[in-house]
């Protein structure tokens, strides 16, 4: 908690930023239910994924490069605003009865660009306020927080979905946004390092994108990173099934989607409560690798419980299967989250960390996006319960498979870190 307590800016960025994500949680959980309200298909659902992905691919990394060739409070500040009108026109768009999904497929597109060059911008801020001291700390808040979010923000976007319709959880969403604002008004100017790099591009641009991809062809382990959290959010994204799980096979509706949300999270809150021993681990690339079987089998058990619903077992008995599951995949990916998030910050230099945050943020929320879009194609052959089930078997083989093709990567040592 020593951030928070020592850091007024960082505190009100802090609480902020997590008030908005909230709201986007909510958001994005309406806007699913909304889709399959409108089409009544989990692949309609997965095309949102198609739709967050292409622009949040293409900011994500000019984002980076923004945020490493400007002041990171105007970049950031101004990427919000632009996610800020974004949710207010969701809820324009509900209040007005709107019934044409590709509204919405539009929204996503607009606040997944915005939050393309938000995220790197943010995190890339933190340690210029923070003491390099204090930044273990501050990952674990992060950590916390967002698995906070993804608890209450779907569990909210289910009961004010039931209690008040869409509108009501977009109106909810717009008002809360506007933390992120505020934190961010607060600010100082934070204009970039110098630095004697003579052969680094000096504006953003093409160029400087590739640079801090230059830079990660160089670094394999932190690469591995990368490629270790794209198996798990493509070959293992259980998102896009809630809605039919929620509808269909478990029952109980927008609440039962957000409760599968929210478990993942209440994992992930659990995790982090016992995360102190995670600092005596310095084989965190074994510890990145396990978490992912983990996930792996967590997901493929919640495939299990889907099919044995209203057979094996009772719909209320097999949710409650799933639930678990779903738990238990949400402690493997915090967990992996924070070994991901340090190997990171470790190897990478001032000047390059806004571009590497760039395809961080590319790859955590572009992954499940694209995963979601994979999955939704899937179920359209096997099903929701046996894509959940082959999907997480995949996973579990690929990063194995990964595991011994990249020892170096299973071998490091946050001692002697190797990147």
């Amino acid at each position: 908690m020593t951030p928070l307590r020592v850091n007024a800016e960082y505190r009100r960025l802090y609480i902020g930023f997590n008030l908005s994500n909230i709201g986007s949680q909510m958001a994005t959980v309406a806007i699913g239910l909304q889709v399959y309200d409108l089409t009544g298909s989990t692949a309609a659902v997965g095309l949102v994924g198609l739709f967050a992905l292409v622009p949040l691919v293409v900011m994500g990394l000019y984002g980076g490069s923004l945020a490493d060739h400007h002041d990171r409070r105007v970049v950031a500040l101004a990427a919000q605003s632009v996610a800020w009108v974004t949710s207010v026109l969701c809820a324009l768009q509900a209040w007005l009865g709107n019934t044409n999904v590709w509204v919405l497929y539009a929204l996503v597109a607009l606040w997944s660009a915005a939050f393309g060059v938000t995220s790197p911008s943010r995190t890339s801020i933190y340690p210029r306020i923070l003491d390099r001291s204090l930044l273990p700390a501050a990952n674990a808040l992060s950590v916390f927080a967002m698995n906070a979010a993804l608890t209450v923000g779907p569990l909210l976007a289910g009961f004010l979905v039931d209690w008040g319709g869409f509108r009501s959880a977009y109106t909810v969403d717009a008002v809360i946004t506007t933390g992120a604002l505020w934190g961010l008004l607060r600010l100082r100017s934070l204009p970039p390092e110098p630095h004697d790099d003579e052969t680094a591009a000096t504006r953003p641009g093409l160029r400087s994108v590739l640079d801090g991809f230059a830079f990660l062809a160089t670094r394999p382990n932190v690469r591995m990173t990368f490629v270790a959290d794209i198996v798990a959010m493509l070959l293992a994204q259980p998102r896009v099934l809630f809605p039919a799980a929620g509808a269909v096979i478990f029952g109980g509706g927008a609440k039962t989607v957000g409760a599968l949300s929210a478990a993942a999270a209440v994992g992930g809150i659990v995790a982090m409560a016992f995360s102190g021993r995670l600092g005596g681990v310095h084989r965190q690339g074994l510890a990145i690798i396990v978490s992912i079987v983990g996930w792996g089998f967590a997901i493929s058990g919640f495939g299990v419980a889907m099919l044995a619903a209203g057979g094996a077992l009772s719909q209320s008995a097999a949710l409650w299967a799933g639930l678990v599951c779903m738990a238990v995949a949400g402690a493997s990916d915090a967990v992996s989250a924070v070994f991901r998030t340090t190997i990171l910050q470790s190897a990478t230099p001032d000047r390059l960390r806004g571009r590497l945050q760039g395809v961080f943020i590319v790859v955590v929320a572009g992954g499940p996006r694209l995963g979601e879009m994979l999955g939704g194609l899937v179920t359209t052959v096997l099903g929701e319960g046996w894509t959940a089930v082959v999907g997480g078997l995949l996973c579990v083989l690929v990063i194995l498979v990964l595991a011994r093709l990249q020892p170096g990567f299973v071998r490091y040592d946050s001692r002697h870190p190797t990147p």
